[in-house]
């Protein structure tokens, strides 16, 4: 399938008319000459959100089995265009093959996941509450359902070009739910964003599906992505990338006539505590796993451990022996972009530079790559100076040294919100542990043990999402099947005949559904 830099605007594909671009080589910084993009107008952004809202009630119509098989249809298109999609996301990333693949996997299946979650209706969370014209004062006939919110706008991720981009959970939560999707591909990986583009485009025209439920805009700027959240059209907001940028478009969504919400998820140094039993036992194996995770993906992970929490003493000085033994056999390796290998070097410098900071070890040098860094601090120093807690997005971590569990507990009370929280426990610490959960479930979107966060199942019970600044809406996740909810929104319906309900809310529950009736979970028929 041969590139064009073309955009997608509904069934077209065609050069933009703003500025030119190229993608890159991320491992030598070399331009990718073939073939050359071009931003979006103005007018193209207007055309494409046009599109899709003119798509929306077209498409949120359509039968959950038509909906389902259009997802499955995507994924199926995908893993067809082969190993010239892992190829093309080589270069672009600098990722190796066998992450690009297990990414490619991860995107198919979760397409599939929200395949099987529109067929079973659960996401519409029909309930009805029967009329009680005997009670005083009487009750009217009351039944609820959730539809799809309209139209959104997706935002391309820089460290997951296929599972986080153009038909990432993002794009897949919001067409499961019904919402045509306009998606700003991200500069850094366009030729990757354009392959799959095409691909949820042929499914589209395949299903007969109204031109607007996908489009996909290129600009190498910040232009067309503010004008794509302004628009009126557009209803909801998916991104995933820094904090400075997902503040930006939460402050145009706010400014709108009519707000709407945007679920960004942008920074978290997911805090690894290390509890003093297990601290003892099995400290110098903690820190050769916590390297490992710390520099998986040249640590552009936004689920990277950047920093841990422990009492001080001996166990606490042997763990960090071995993590420093460790940090200083990692080789240098190659960032996503230039300008995050720039990001990651200047939050080094940062840490590297300041009078209560330690340099514990880094890991080997290279031109043009990031060094892996271990830094130290005292917690009397972090709680005085919150800064150095702050992200920095790479294989770098800062080692807490605590004077007791007291002081522990205030580091993360003082912390911001996260993605994740990890707990290093033996059964001898379950005491110490149980009185920081309420702490980390304030905290955290997802709380773990004995492992480490650099790894996110794509399922029913994930939560990939924390309080601010994890993400912008403590309440959402942009993963698993709760990731849907983003995108939907309740209608009761109040005294209507049975013949205008939607099929959900209908009499004889013609579409099989678990419906809430009277309070109670109705009873299926099974088929015979």
């Amino acid at each position: 399938m041969p590139l064009t830099g073309h955009q997608l605007i509904g069934a077209t594909a065609r050069r933009g008319s703003g500025e030119a671009f190229h993608a890159v080589h991320a491992a030598s910084g070399e331009i990718i000459a073939d073939p050359a993009f071009h931003g979006a107008s103005l007018a193209d952004v207007d055309e494409a959100c046009t599109l899709a809202a003119r798509a929306f009630d077209t498409y949120r119509a359509l039968p959950d089995e038509a909906r389902a098989a259009f997802l499955d249809d995507i994924a199926a298109r995908i893993e067809a265009i082969g190993d010239a999609l892992i190829l093309r996301a080589m270069d672009e990333t600098g990722l190796p093959r066998a992450r690009l693949e297990g990414e490619r996997a991860r995107t198919t299946g979760q397409l599939r996941m929200f395949a099987a979650l529109v067929r079973s209706g659960d996401a519409w969370d029909a309930r009805i509450e029967p009329a009680l014209p005997q009670r005083q004062p009487p009750r009217t006939d009351l039944r609820l359902r959730r539809i799809g919110i309209g139209p959104v706008a997706v935002f391309g991720a820089s460290n997951f070009p296929l599972a986080f981009s153009v038909a990432g959970g993002d794009t897949a939560s919001a067409l499961a739910a019904g919402c045509p999707v306009v998606v700003k591909a991200h500069p850094a990986h366009p030729g990757t964003s354009e392959l799959v583009g095409l691909a949820v485009q042929a499914a589209i025209a395949a299903a007969g599906l109204p031109e607007g439920v996908f489009s996909l805009l290129f600009d190498a700027g910040h232009e067309v992505g503010a004008a794509l959240v302004a628009h009126p059209a557009i209803q909801a907001v998916g991104f995933t990338g820094s904090r400075r940028g997902g503040l930006a478009l939460m402050a145009i969504a706010a400014a709108r006539p009519a707000p709407i919400p945007v679920y960004a998820e942008m920074s978290s140094v997911n805090p690894n505590i290390l509890l003093p039993a297990a601290l003892a036992r099995r400290g110098e194996a903690l820190a050769r796993d916590f390297v490992a995770s710390v520099t998986l993906g040249c640590g552009q992970f936004c689920t990277n451990p950047g920093l841990v929490l422990a009492v001080g003493g001996e166990a606490f000085e042997r763990f960090v022996a071995a993590a420093a033994s460790a940090i200083a056999a990692v080789p240098a390796g190659v960032m996503l972009t230039a300008g995050i290998a720039r990001a990651y070097a200047e939050g080094v410098e940062r840490l590297a530079s300041h009078p209560a900071v330690t340099t514990v070890a880094q890991g080997a040098k290279a031109s043009g790559r990031a060094t892996a860094s271990l830094f130290r601090v005292r917690a009397t120093d972090l709680l005085a100076d919150a800064r150095l807690a702050e992200e920095c997005f790479g294989p770098c971590s800062v080692l807490v040294e605590c004077e007791d569990a007291d002081q522990l507990r205030r580091v993360l009370e003082q912390g911001e919100g996260q993605l994740t929280a990890t707990l290093h426990v033996d059964d001898a610490d379950h005491d110490a542990a149980r009185a920081l959960l309420p702490v980390l479930e304030r905290k955290a979107g997802r709380i773990l043990a004995n492992g480490f966060p650099t790894g996110v199942e794509v399922c029913d019970a994930m939560v990939h999402g924390g309080p601010f600044p994890a993400t912008s809406d403590g309440r959402s996740t942009s993963v698993g099947t709760a990731a849907i909810e983003r995108f939907l929104r309740p209608v009761c319906y109040q005294n209507l005949p049975d013949a205008l309900l939607p099929d959900a809310l209908r009499d004889g529950n013609p579409l099989g559904l678990r419906r809430r009736v009277g309070g109670k979970v109705e009873a299926v028929a099974t088929p015979a």
